[in-house]
């Protein structure tokens, strides 16, 4: 898996996202994704947490470490 991937599927899921991810240690399954969308807004740092593994769904058992950053717009 690559990091392109996971952007896309969060892309799909949160169309109004800026997102970006990257790949942490090149072995394709460490990553760091930042997520800046207004569907964040009012939820808990939890609740987006489990927003972003819901869009991920099928990706996740593939997924060793993931690290998040979560943000509305205004929180940029």
């Amino acid at each position: 898996m690559d990091a392109q991937e996971i952007q896309r599927r969060l892309e799909e899921v949160f169309p109004d996202a800026a997102v970006a991810a990257t790949d942490s240690t090149g072995g394709g399954d460490h990553f760091a994704v930042t997520i800046v969308t207004a569907q964040f807004a009012g939820k808990s740092l939890v609740e987006r947490h489990q927003m972003v593994y819901g869009a991920l769904g099928a990706l996740m058992p593939r997924i060793h470490a993931l690290q998040l950053k979560t943000v509305t717009p205004a929180e940029r």
